[in-house]
């Protein structure tokens, strides 16, 4: 993958060090920011296509400079952390991130997730998408050539992750998927491996697609089991 930029964003300049060396063997353009200010001054300056996020950073965290990152672009996060509590992974999601790693990590685990990231959102963004199709339902549509979705004729901005779950779920419209099954068709590289992770994805599209995201009209849950996405196709 050539010409691709990443910014990376960590106080722990051994860490910036090591990923910058790893990630340029694999042709990736790399630049590194000290802490989450920088890196968010870096990013209105260039554009980049991946930003790894540690969150635990002086003047700005990690979950704050994601959360002003994901007001701004849809491009791919991957959080670095000490921590290993669920809670701290919960949130990191909800603000925006992609995917959550946990220090210490193996370098080329690292570089497997990010190597996922970018074959998915590259996918997404694509201009050269051979499938024009519309996948519509109740006034919620999709364009599977643009990924972009439409709520009653008003564009929703979803991140790379949240779309791609959400076009899953469409695709499959009546099915029942365990949380199990839409890690191995979502999240495809296979190191997720919780519920929750699918759980705050089900939640944040709710907030998005359902007019009450506590009663959903889309996205069901079958007790016991998982979700489903419920509706029949406009033509």
């Amino acid at each position: 993958m050539e010409n691709i930029r990443v910014l990376i964003a960590d106080d722990d300049k051994d860490i910036r060090d090591l990923l910058k060396k790893y990630l340029e063997r694999e042709l990736y353009t790399v630049v590194t920011a000290v802490d989450g200010q920088e890196a968010l001054q870096l990013f209105n300056q260039h554009k980049y296509n991946l930003i790894i996020l540690d969150l635990m950073m002086p003047r700005m965290d990690g979950l704050e400079t994601c959360r002003r990152l994901r007001n701004k672009s849809n491009v791919p996060i991957l959080m670095l952390t000490a921590k290993d509590h669920e809670t701290d992974k919960i949130v990191g999601l909800g603000v925006g991130a992609d995917d959550y790693i946990t220090k210490p990590f193996s370098i080329n685990e690292v570089v497997a997730r990010i190597k996922a990231l970018m074959r998915r959102f590259l996918v997404l963004g694509s201009e050269n998408s051979t499938s024009s199709e519309l996948i519509k339902f109740k006034g919620l549509t999709m364009n599977m050539k643009t990924y972009t979705v439409e709520i009653d004729g008003m564009e929703i901005a979803f991140t790379a992750k949240e779309i791609e779950l959400l076009k899953f779920l469409m695709s499959n419209p009546g099915r029942v998927f365990t949380k199990a099954q839409l890690f191995r068709n979502v999240w495809d590289n296979g190191l997720l491996d919780d519920d929750n992770t699918v759980m705050v994805y089900i939640r944040k599209l709710r907030k998005k697609i359902e007019s009450d995201p506590s009663d959903p009209q889309f996205i069901k849950t079958v007790w016991g089991i998982g979700y489903k996405f419920v509706g029949e196709k406009d033509e």
